[in-house]
């Protein structure tokens, strides 16, 4: 049974649909094949699953300014938005497969959902976020959600919220998960230089959330304790200089034995969540959070108190959760993440064996391809 896995990133990129994707086709790489729709002329690492690159016209170049790039945007979406489509239906043409496996994000999502690709073959569609978030169009959303044999989603949030919008057809959890040689329990001793850890993508928007947290961190040093922040993948905050507390930077890497050992080090698990797009918080759940689960160290969730993550994390008491932006409630906060480590990290584990171990997950992935 051969998949066409067929989204606008490669497996190999850093992001948590890439990182589901690779979790889901490990073991099965040569069953997989790919067509990736990149904007820009960017050389990816290679991986085990072939990928075909079809650039959306007008590709941006690294050197244009921010206005050549809006101006090229404007063009992709528009007038060459059917040439790139063109061109993703030749390269779909090229290769042979059983099961198309669409991710709906951004704007080209549709672009192969129609009987000369999908005729006597399965479609699976994965949805791991609101199709507002993701830039794809309601229509190519309804379309996909209409059209799918399997409807793979992030959350049971997600899964209600598109049955409502676009009909009552049945939908999967399929998400990030983690193996049982991942799973750590060993609660390990806290030195007086207490760790905490964040991995991943750093938005704009991520920014209040990082300056309400150098705050707490700046209140629990006068009250005489000290931390060392670990940031790994972000670019440099100006306004984490010159504080009580050390930061120290690490590359981006898809190591996943080097980020594992970080993770375990960790006290706490700091998983920030922006508080500006419900469309975002209310519906997916981030893949940081499930490797953060696996780890001895205790969860702070920032964020919302309505989110998908929030809830969850909340219903089976994985995490301590702080939606505000007071540095006093935050710091709060913290000390209870250090005082409450082993029952929160307990609790998380059973999480896990519930709702995210990976060998169940993948199984049930790769059954649909029966």
């Amino acid at each position: 049974m051969k998949i066409l896995s067929y989204h606008p990133f490669s497996l190999n990129a850093n992001g948590g649909g890439s990182r589901i994707l690779r979790r889901l086709y490990e073991g099965h790489e040569h069953d997989v094949e790919t067509i990736i729709v990149s904007e820009s002329i960017v050389k990816s690492a290679r991986g085990k699953v072939k990928e075909t690159v079809v650039h959306a016209n007008p590709v941006i170049r690294p050197w244009a300014r921010w206005r050549i790039r809006n101006l090229l945007i404007w063009l992709r979406v528009g007038a060459f938005k059917p040439n790139t489509i063109k061109k993703i239906r030749k390269a779909a043409a090229k290769i042979n497969y059983d099961v198309l496996h669409v991710v709906n994000h951004y704007i080209f999502s549709a672009a192969l959902c129609d009987e000369e690709f999908t005729r006597g073959k399965k479609l699976w569609v994965s949805f791991h976020d609101h199709y507002n978030e993701i830039k794809s169009p309601v229509a190519d959303t309804r379309k996909l959600w209409a059209a799918a044999h399997r409807r793979l989603v992030i959350s049971h949030e997600l899964g209600q919220k598109y049955q409502l919008e676009f009909g009552q057809r049945p939908y999967e959890i399929i998400t990030d998960g983690v193996t049982k040689t991942e799973i750590n329990r060993d609660i390990r001793k806290r030195s007086p230089l207490i760790t905490i850890y964040f991995a991943g993508l750093l938005h704009i928007t991520y920014l209040p959330l990082f300056d309400a947290l150098a705050k707490a961190l700046d209140v629990l040093n006068k009250q005489g304790l000290s931390f060392k922040l670990i940031l790994r993948g972000t670019q440099q905050l100006k306004f984490l200089q010159n504080r009580a507390f050390e930061t120290i930077y690490r590359p981006m890497t898809l190591d996943q034995k080097e980020l594992k050992a970080e993770l375990d080090e960790a006290d706490i698990l700091y998983l920030p969540i922006k508080f500006t797009s419900p469309d975002f918080y209310l519906y997916s759940l981030s893949t940081k959070m499930v490797g953060y689960l696996a780890s001895p160290g205790a969860i702070l969730y920032h964020g919302p108190g309505d989110s998908a993550a929030c809830s969850l994390l909340q219903q089976h008491d994985a995490a301590v959760c702080c939606t505000g932006l007071t540095a006093d409630d935050l710091a709060n906060d913290i000390r209870q993440c250090l005082t409450a480590a082993e029952e929160i990290s307990a609790a998380a584990k059973v999480l896990v064996a519930n709702r995210f171990d990976l060998e169940a997950i993948r199984e049930r992935f790769w059954m649909g391809a029966v």
